[in-house]
């Protein structure tokens, strides 16, 4: 559930009162950019699924299948490391992300969903009023 304009700027306020107050700790608190940490995570993946092709391949020209099968697995894993580092990250992009002031900027679509949830509250009312008003004229 997202939280209201009032509560949204409650909580900058706070935050903005906190690094004031007592920068060094608010920034040992304040999240890291996630992007920084999704190219290491993908750096580290992409080295696993070579290492894993190499066993494979080193299996298979050796003849031992428990080798070939472990770089299977491994490139496996690399694989799902790096899927879910993704994910993670566009996951991370639609809460927002920390600047260096120590205040949250949330992205253009993250601002504008309570306005759409507003929109379609108003959507449903009106299909409501207009099924209350014929649901009256066709039983008088």
């Amino acid at each position: 559930m997202p939280l209201s304009e009032h509560e949204q700027r409650l909580l900058e306020q706070m935050e903005r009162a906190l690094y004031a107050e007592d920068p060094k700790f608010a920034s040992s608190l304040r999240g890291r950019d996630p992007r920084s940490n999704f190219r290491r995570r993908i750096a580290l993946a992409v080295l696993g699924f070579i290492l894993g092709v190499v066993a494979l391949m080193a299996g298979l020209v050796t003849k031992l299948v428990p080798v070939s099968v472990l770089g299977f697995v491994v490139m496996l894993a690399a694989a799902l490391f790096a899927v879910t580092s993704y994910r993670q990250l566009t996951a991370a992009g639609k809460l927002g992300v920390v600047d260096n002031t120590g205040t949250v900027r949330r992205p253009q679509q993250a601002q504008a969903a309570p306005r759409k949830a507003r929109d379609h509250r108003g959507l449903m009312e009106k299909f409501e009023e207009r099924w209350n008003k014929r649901r009256d004229e066709n039983g008088r």
